[in-house]
Order: C-alpha cells, then sequence, then structure tokens
C-alpha cells in the first residue's frame, strides 16, 4: 500500500514525468504569488478610487486638492495620478494662455496617457496567469503520455502482463494530469475574476476622465470670459 502513496509515485517517477510535475508546481507556487499579489492591489485600487471619489465630489476647490496631492511623498496611482497628471498639465496650458479649446485637448491628451499607464500596471502579471491556465492541463498531458509509455516499454520483455506491473507506472504518469489540472484552474478563476475587476475600474477610470475633462473645461471658459 505504501508502494502507491503519493510521495513513493511522485520520487519513483521517471525523470521526464519528474520534471514535468516541477515545471508544474513552480507554475502554480508563481501563480498564487500573483494571485495574492494582484488580489491586494485590486483591492487598494478600489479603496483608492472610491476614496479620491468621495474628495473630488465633495466639493473641494480643485486646485487644494492638487496641491494637497503634489505636497505628498508617496507615489501616486489610480484616479489620483489621472486627476495630478490632467490638473498639472491643464495649469500649464492656461498659463501659456493658450486657446481654451487647446488647454481642454492638451489635458484631456494627458489624462488619456495617464490612463492608459494605470491599465498597464492593473493588467501586469495578468497574461501570465492567462499562460499558466491554458498551458498547464497541456504540460500535465504531456507527462502522462511520456509516462504510460514508459510503463508500457518496461513490458516489452514481460511474458505475461498483469494490472500490478503497470499500475504504478499509470499511477504515476496521472499525477501529472492532476498538477496540471491543479495548477490551471485556480489561475483561470482568477484571471477571469481579476478581468472583470479591472474592466469595472478602467471604466470608472474612463468616465473620471471625461466628467474632470468636462468640468475644466467650464472652468476654463468661464475664467477667459
Amino acid at each position: 500500500m505504501n508502494e502507491m502513496s503519493f510521495v513513493h509515485l511522485v520520487l519513483n517517477a521517471s525523470i521526464p514525468v519528474q520534471f514535468v510535475m516541477l515545471i508544474l508546481l513552480l507554475a502554480s507556487i508563481f501563480s498564487w504569488a500573483i494571485i495574492y499579489i494582484k488580489w491586494a492591489f485590486l483591492k487598494q485600487s478600489r479603496l483608492e478610487a472610491k476614496t479620491f471619489e468621495g474628495r473630488f465630489w465633495s466639493g473641494i476647490n480643485l486646485s487644494d486638492l492638487f496641491s494637497q496631492l503634489s505636497s505628498r511623498q508617496d507615489k501616486r496611482f489610480g484616479m489620483e495620478a489621472i486627476f495630478e497628471n490632467g490638473f498639472r498639465e491643464f495649469a500649464r496650458a492656461r498659463k501659456a494662455e493658450l486657446e481654451t479649446a487647446d488647454i481642454i485637448n492638451a489635458s484631456h491628451r494627458t489624462m488619456k496617457v495617464s490612463t492608459a499607464r494605470e491599465i498597464d500596471v492593473l493588467e501586469n502579471n495578468l497574461s501570465y496567469l492567462a499562460t499558466v491556465g491554458s498551458v498547464s492541463p497541456y504540460i500535465g498531458l504531456f507527462g502522462t503520455v511520456w509516462g504510460i509509455m514508459d510503463s508500457f516499454r518496461s513490458l516489452a520483455g514481460v511474458q505475461q502482463a498483469t494490472l500490478a506491473m503497470v499500475a504504478p507506472g499509470i499511477s504515476e504518469a496521472l499525477i501529472a494530469t492532476a498538477m496540471g489540472l491543479l495548477a490551471a484552474i485556480p489561475a483561470v478563476i482568477a484571471y477571469n475574476s481579476f478581468a472583470t475587476e479591472i474592466d469595472q475600474l478602467v471604466g470608472r477610470y474612463e468616465n473620471f476622465s471625461e466628467e474632470f475633462t468636462g468640468i475644466l473645461q467650464r472652468q476654463a471658459q468661464s475664467t477667459s470670459s
């Protein structure tokens, strides 16, 4: 019975199958690390967006809000970064005494670039989860096929094959498939969940940029008139 234990089967698998198992184990470990980091970052991003929206729509003077953000030592991200970059460009263009349309276009372009940067940060390492989710089952299947081939090759010189002779080798091989699924399933679930959350955040960022552009346009028009 001990010979059919999980540890015994792994340790006695062929070198190629063990190599496949090691790849899948490392892929799974990295996936879980990324899942935790990404979950924490998205949670922080949602909180940041909610907090900043509350401050932005509280009626605070935009110049005061910009000064508060600029005076902070920590790095801004999310809506804070979009607002800060957009308002900085707005103030620079207005100081250069550009036309109202040019001021708004410059600020809007800056916010679009800033939003694109934030999207890149949100999507960082997401492709790894997608790769693990799609490739791991095939890597595990490769290990299984290789292990089964080894099991049948070992029977080449045997006069009478029995189930007891091939069962350990096939069991070793099937572990690779199981590990492939164990690596893939959490990665796929996490990828789909994170992709949905990122889409929601991106929508909030883009809506904020449009609303903020409208506010800046009204402010620029009232100043010039």
